[in-house]
């Protein structure tokens, strides 16, 4: 198994795919690394030899954010619009949609499991 960016790479996956496993990398960004690395897209990981790894594994780290750099990256731009207290930013902090989205019926990712209300009984006469 392949080690780049402190994640481990699958070795049956061709390599296009195998990279995608690294937060950050998409497969666009995926097949652009091994051009430039001079790797076929279709070779898989475990067919790599050491130079070619050693390409990847550089290309990456001087061109791309990635794992832990890009996650506290997001995490201070989401803190960012919280603490200036923007619609975004309070959208965030209560856990409801951010982008526009109708919370009446859905939204459940955002809002979490359903809280049953009770219906208030009516007075018989």
């Amino acid at each position: 198994m392949a080690r780049i960016a402190g994640v481990d790479i699958p070795d049956n996956k061709i390599g296009e795919v195998s990279l995608t496993y690294i937060y950050g990398i998409g497969r666009s960004s995926a097949k652009k690394i091994l051009d430039k690395a001079g790797v076929t897209l279709v070779k898989k990981a475990k067919d790599w030899n050491e130079a070619e790894a050693t390409a990847i594994r550089t290309i990456i780290t001087n061109e791309f954010k990635t794992e832990g750099v890009l996650r506290s990256e997001f995490q201070m731009s989401i803190k960012r619009l919280m603490d200036i207290g923007c619609y975004r930013g309070l959208r965030h902090r209560k856990g409801l949609p951010v982008r526009g989205q109708s919370t009446k019926n859905n939204a459940r990712t955002r809002k979490g499991k359903r809280k049953t209300v009770a219906n208030k009984k009516k007075a018989t006469k």
